[in-house]
């Protein structure tokens, strides 16, 4: 069975075979950060795939929020390359839920822990984080836990 990390390296060489210049290069920095989160600390570790889950969850995220801004930049290009390479980084993400999906863990969630009004998104949150980690962007659950609390 392959490790993640094996699994992107293994891409990256296919990548490099293929002359495809967007995905090897989003691979290697992927890779790369990996490696960074890998060394970080006191001591050198490997990373679980769980980890490696979440260090492509972040890059991905960064290349969406640098689309936004060089979108807001009138650069279109550029905000087109970032969405590419997030595109390419998506194909090792786990599906993500749907806003049907999330609201049903959310209503679940309101229901077994009882809370009311915003005071309660907290334990909401508590509930809801473990089912959707990695499913959903963190700002969507937040979004739609203070939905289900305020209506």
């Amino acid at each position: 069975m392959t490790t993640l990390k094996g699994q992107l390296q293994e891409d990256l060489t296919a990548a490099i075979r293929a002359r495809d210049e967007l995905r090897s290069s989003t691979l290697r920095l992927t890779l790369a950060a990996v490696t960074s989160a890998e060394v970080a600390g006191k001591e050198k570790k490997e990373l679980s795939d769980a980890e490696v889950l979440q260090v492509i969850g972040k890059e991905a995220k960064k290349r969406r929020e640098a689309a936004d801004a060089f979108e807001g930049a009138g650069r279109a290009e550029q905000a087109a390359r970032e969405r590419a390479e997030g595109e390419v980084l998506a194909g090792f993400l786990p599906k993500q839920l749907s806003d049907g999906e999330l609201a049903a863990i959310v209503a679940a969630a309101v229901a077994e822990s009882g809370a009311s009004g915003p005071q309660g998104m907290g334990a909401v949150m508590k509930l809801v984080r473990p089912q959707v980690e990695g499913k959903a962007d963190g700002g969507r659950v937040a979004a739609a836990v203070k939905a289900a609390l305020v209506g």
